[in-house]
């Protein structure tokens, strides 16, 4: 950051006292602050642009007009030889690195064995797959040819992985035949199965064996030992448009199926050199590691340290076996220097009692990335008395949305507990009120108020832009709503405090409302339901699941998991409630649908007067029950007291 102030100063005369001032800039001159990006991080562009900031209008910004480049040409013409491009553990492979030379090499194979499937720019080739060196592999090698990638984690279930892949229509589908978590086998061959009849516009699967090949279904596919005997010649990159689609990401709403967002390939290099190198300090062979899946965008964000010829530590397991002490002794032997994380994750490691300052060597540890939630105060002081007491500690903010983050750290400013450092270079971001006025030192609405390139160029399906429109330009026309809560302080840090929305956020991945409602109310002995998502002041994140029952039905333990599998089954286990309550009604508006921000705001300790609008809903007493049900049972409100 502070090389980047100098050059600036040295180059293009602009001189900054201090990190405000830089940042102020930054959101002002848009068009002089991206460019300065490029130039800075030797973004490779094979066609220059003619245009850097046509139109500031959100949605449908048009940046970098005229340029073209490659997400994977930039990647490799950073490499850094004398350092191993992926280092990779699981509970079944021991610690390995993976060369530049090895990466570049099956890169390339891959790559032409899509070129034989006939995958060609703007196609796209999805992948059920765990986060996995082959996973990187295939994703790069999409990206070389100008086509579309998308990732589910093997968690999923099927009707999770199909809303999301068969809005997309892929043509080429890579998967594990299984995998395992806490030791325990999960054969995924069935789902692959049922995928391969269910994407009707799929032409090829390409199978890992990474369950050691177990065979239990006959499955029509490619093993990945073929894909990579392919003949090929030295690894070639399309060049593509600065907006041309690099990938396809899933955020859900809280009806119909989740938001298919589309970054493009100059929007996601821009934002990932910006974040990770100026934001994180990652230079040439440091080693970053983020507990993460390919089902969160976080897998997306640590592959972006290759664009810095940085090494993505990758693992795939349980981070809690044998014991919460895993995923430390892995910095200590990885030798990483990043080290990300979730909240979720450190308040357990506090509960636990842990201390990896005395059981692990961690030297080369510099900083601590932790997201997903809010981190509380109690937090900060374990990982400083914890872990290291000279580190940095940053916890971010932001959003599959923009692939990045809007509130960072910054290795310039002093890290406060329970505060976010700053707001990120480039990101325009503000707290309003109700009545759209900026507000400080006050909770409002997370907004940026400026277009940012990773922002999604599009969402599938969308040609008219209404629902990308409806999903964040809703409340204040033209300007981001993001959907969480921010207090930004006089300092310029800030303080998030949860979602403004009803989407669910558990351990940093984003549920839509409505993927639990099909999975439950599938059940014969279920009516109606509701589910909310409260982060917890102390840490924590509570998600109960309230049900109507049908006529002379008890819900009765046996119920409850029968909900409890089909939720599983059907989605993931992230999507299972904390707890399932039995209600005589759920409170609906006057057009029927489910009042699920109100409720949550009776969880919240809000009065029912200011919570929900009487005359909206059709349901007064249901309104009612819920308000005397909280004061009653949220440990939101018993945390308060």
């Amino acid at each position: 950051m502070a090389a980047y102030m100098r050059w600036l100063g040295h180059r293009h005369g602009q001189h900054f006292e201090n990190y405000e001032e830089l940042w102020r800039w930054s959101v002002t001159d848009l068009e002089a602050f991206w460019a300065s990006i490029v130039d800075f991080f030797d973004v490779t562009l094979t066609k220059p642009p003619t245009h850097i900031l046509t139109d500031r209008a959100m949605p449908g910004t048009r940046w970098f007009e005229g340029a073209a480049l490659n997400y994977t040409q930039n990647i490799f013409s950073h490499a850094k030889k004398d350092s191993p491009a992926l280092v990779f553990q699981s509970e079944t492979r021991p610690l390995t690195e993976m060369s530049w030379a090895n990466l570049e090499a099956q890169v390339a194979k891959v790559a032409a064995a899509l070129k034989n499937m006939g995958i060609k720019k703007g196609d796209r080739v999805v992948a059920y797959m765990p986060n996995m060196p082959e996973t990187v592999v295939a994703f790069l090698a999409t990206a070389s040819l100008g086509a579309v990638w998308s990732s589910c984690s093997p968690d999923f279930g099927v009707d999770a992985v199909l809303d999301r892949f068969t809005q997309i229509e892929p043509k080429v589908l890579f998967a594990v035949d299984g995998y395992t978590y806490g030791r325990q086998p999960f054969s995924r061959l069935q789902v692959v199965e049922q995928l391969q009849l269910r994407l009707p516009t799929l032409a090829h699967t390409v199978v890992v064996p990474y369950l050691d090949g177990e065979q239990s279904v006959n499955l029509k596919a490619t093993p990945w030992a073929e894909v990579l005997r392919t003949n090929t010649d030295k690894l070639s990159f399309e060049p593509v448009p600065f907006d041309h689609p690099l990938w396809v990401v899933y955020s859900s709403g809280t009806t119909g199926l989740p938001k298919a967002l589309v970054p493009s390939h100059g929007g996601v290099v821009l934002e990932h050199v910006k974040l990770l190198g100026l934001h994180h300090d990652l230079r040439p062979g440091d080693r970053l590691f983020w507990y993460t899946s390919t089902g969160w965008m976080m897998w997306n964000y640590i592959i972006g340290g290759l664009l810095l010829g940085a090494t993505p530590v990758l693992f795939d397991g349980n981070p809690a076996f044998p014991d919460l002490d895993t995923l430390w002794d892995l910095a200590e032997k990885a030798k990483v220097k990043l080290f990300g994380t979730s909240a979720a994750y450190v308040m357990n490691c506090l509960k636990a009692a842990l201390k990896p300052a005395e059981n692990h060597n961690l030297e080369n540890l510099i900083s601590i990335g932790s997201t997903g939630s809010p981190l509380p105060v109690e937090g900060f002081a374990w990982i400083y008395e914890s872990v290291k007491s000279d580190l940095w500690l940053a916890s971010v903010s932001g959003g599959t949305d923009v692939a990045s983050a809007f509130v960072v750290g910054c290795p310039l400013l002093p890290v406060r507990a329970g505060e976010l450092q700053c707001r990120a270079l480039g990101a325009a971001v503000d707290a309003f009120d109700d009545q759209g006025n900026s507000v400080t030192d006050v909770t409002g609405e997370l907004v940026v108020t400026q277009p940012m390139p990773s922002m999604p160029v599009y969402l599938w399906n969308d040609p008219d832009f209404s629902r990308y429109r409806a999903s964040y330009f809703d409340m204040y026309p033209g300007i981001w709503r993001h959907g969480d809560w921010i207090r930004i302080t006089s300092r310029g840090s800030a303080v998030i405090q949860g979602r403004s929305d009803s989407t669910l956020n558990r351990l940093g991945i984003r549920v839509g409302t409505s993927e639990v409602y099909s999975a439950v109310e599938s059940l014969p002995e279920i009516r109606d339901s509701l589910v909310l998502g409260l982060e917890l002041p102390k840490g924590g994140y509570y998600m109960p699941l309230f049900v109507v029952l049908a006529e002379g039905v008890e819900l009765d333990d046996e119920l409850k998991r029968k909900i409890n599998t089909t939720i599983r089954a059907r989605f993931s286990p992230r999507h299972v409630p904390d707890e399932i309550v039995a209600v005589p009604a759920i409170p609906r508006t006057l057009s029927d649908k489910k009042m699920e921000v109100p409720v949550k705001k009776l969880f919240m300790g809000v009065a029912v007067d200011k919570a929900a609008n009487m005359g909206a809903t059709r349901s007064p007493a249901a309104v009612q029950y819920f308000a005397e049900l909280a004061q009653h049972t949220s440990p939101l409100l018993k945390q308060h007291s």
